[in-house]
C-alpha cells in the first residue's frame, strides 16, 4: 500500500486566509519530504472555509518547493471553466511539473459555486462529460480544432497563422495526456463504471461510510471488463480522516474535541449534505432512517485516530470491510495545532505505514500456504 495526501481543506471561517494557505502548503512540502506518492487539492470559489480558490494555482506554488511527489487536482470542477482554457492551463502545469501531474477532474460538488457560474439548474453531468471530451479532443487535435457541443463550441479559424504558430492550444508532456483520476462521492457510482472503462482511476470520497467505499470496487470492475482491461486494485485510491498521535489518549482529545479540526470538518459537510439531500452517504445502510443520521455518529465511525498501533489496527480492519485497494490517502485537516497535525502525518508515514504492509504482507504469505 502506498501513501498519499488529499486535502480539500476546511479551516475555520475565521482563520487568516494566508495562513491558511501557508500550511496547506507545508503539509504538501512535509508529505513530499515524507514520500507520499501523491498529494491533491481541492477547489472551490465560494467558500469561506473550503478556501482554495484553484487547485491548478495552488500546485504551480508547489513546484519546486516538492521534489518526488506527484501533484495532481483534486478535482477541477469542469462545468465552471471553458474547456479551452482548462486545456491550455493543465497542459502547461504538466509541462511546469516535468510529468509529476495527475489531472483529477469532476462535475464539481459545491452548489455555491454553481449557481455563481450560472450553472445551478443546468446538467452539470452532461457539462462535465462534454468539457473532458473537448479537452481531450484538444490534445488529441489540431488546430482549427472545429468542436461543437451543447454547451461549448470550440475553433480558431479566422486568426489561424501556422506559420508563426498562433492559434494552437497546448499539448501537455505526458502523452497522449496525464493520468486522469475521478472521485467518487456516491454510493454504487455509475460514473466510476464510466471512468474505468474509458481509463481513468477512482478516488473513494473520505466522507463515505465503508459500505459505499466498498460499493465503488464492483463498478470499477464493470468499466475495466468493458474497456478489456484488469481491474487491478493498485489504481484504486481511497481517502480516509486518520489522525495519529504519540499515545491514544493525546489522540482521541485531539480528534474528538468538539472544537477541534476534525469535528469542524464533519460539521461543515454534514451541514451541506443535509441542506442538499444527499445526507445517505453518512447512512450506513440505505433503509436508515434520516433521524438516526448524527454528527457524532458520523465522526465516530468515519474518523481513525490513536497511537500507531492503534491506528495499524484501524486501517487493516477497514481495508478487511472495503478489500484491497493500492493508496490510502490520508485527508487533511486544518492545523488547529501545528505541530500535532505534522506529527500525526509523520507518524503515519514513519510508524504506521510501515507496519500496515508488514502486516499485508504476512497475510498474503498465510493466504498462499
Amino acid at each position: 500500500m502506498k501513501l498519499g495526501f488529499f486535502t480539500m481543506p476546511i479551516h475555520p471561517i475565521e482563520k487568516d486566509w494566508r495562513q491558511s494557505l501557508r500550511e496547506d502548503r507545508e503539509a504538501f512540502i512535509l508529505a513530499d519530504e515524507l514520500g507520499f506518492a501523491e498529494g491533491y487539492v481541492g477547489e472551490h470559489a465560494t467558500d469561506k472555509a473550503e478556501n482554495i480558490t484553484s487547485c491548478a494555482m495552488f500546485i504551480a506554488t508547489l513546484i519546486d518547493a516538492t521534489k518526488k511527489i506527484k501533484l495532481g487536482t483534486g478535482t477541477v470542477n469542469m462545468p465552471n471553466a471553458h474547456p479551452a482554457a482548462v486545456a491550455a492551463q493543465i497542459a502547461m502545469l504538466d509541462h511546469l511539473l516535468d510529468g509529476r501531474f495527475i489531472f483529477g477532474i469532476s462535475p464539481g460538488g459545491l452548489l455555491s459555486d454553481a449557481e455563481v457560474f450560472g450553472n445551478l439548474d443546468a446538467d452539470r453531468n452532461a457539462m462535465f462529460l462534454e468539457a473532458i471530451n473537448h479537452v481531450l479532443a484538444i490534445w488529441a487535435g489540431e488546430p482549427p480544432y472545429n468542436l461543437k457541443g451543447q454547451f461549448w463550441n470550440i475553433a480558431v479559424e479566422r486568426q489561424l497563422m501556422p506559420e508563426i504558430g498562433q492559434g494552437f492550444l497546448p499539448k501537455p508532456l505526458q502523452k497522449p495526456h496525464p493520468p486522469i483520476v475521478v472521485t467518487a462521492v456516491a454510493p454504487f457510482s455509475k460514473g466510476v463504471t464510466e471512468a474505468a472503462a474509458r481509463g481513468w482511476d477512482p478516488i473513494s470520497a473520505n466522507f463515505l461510510m465503508p459500505a459505499w467505499v466498498k460499493s465503488h470496487w464492483p463498478r470499477y470492475v464493470e468499466g475495466c471488463e468493458r474497456a478489456g482491461r484488469p481491474a487491478d486494485p493498485a489504481n484504486w485510491r481511497v481517502a480516509k480522516s486518520i489522525f495519529v498521535a504519540e499515545n491514544d489518549k493525546t489522540a482521541r482529545a485531539y480528534a474528538t474535541d468538539a472544537r477541534g479540526p476534525y469535528r469542524y470538518y464533519y460539521s461543515q459537510l454534514y451541514t451541506k449534505l443535509v441542506k442538499n439531500g444527499r445526507i445517505e452517504l453518512f447512512k450506513t445502510r440505505r433503509d436508515q432512517p434520516d433521524s438516526e443520521v448524527t454528527l457524532d455518529g458520523v465522526c465516530d465511525e468515519l474518523i481513525i485516530h490513536g497511537s500507531p498501533n492503534k491506528v495499524v489496527d484501524e486501517i487493516l480492519a477497514f481495508r478487511e470491510k472495503i478489500g484491497d485497494f493500492g493508496t490510502l490517502l490520508y485527508a487533511g485537516k486544518d492545523w488547529a495545532d501545528q505541530e500535532l497535525g505534522r506529527r500525526s502525518m509523520i507518524l503515519l508515514a514513519e510508524k504506521v505505514l510501515p507496519a500496515v504492509n508488514a502486516a499485508m504482507a504476512k497475510q498474503k504469505v498465510a493466504a498462499s500456504s
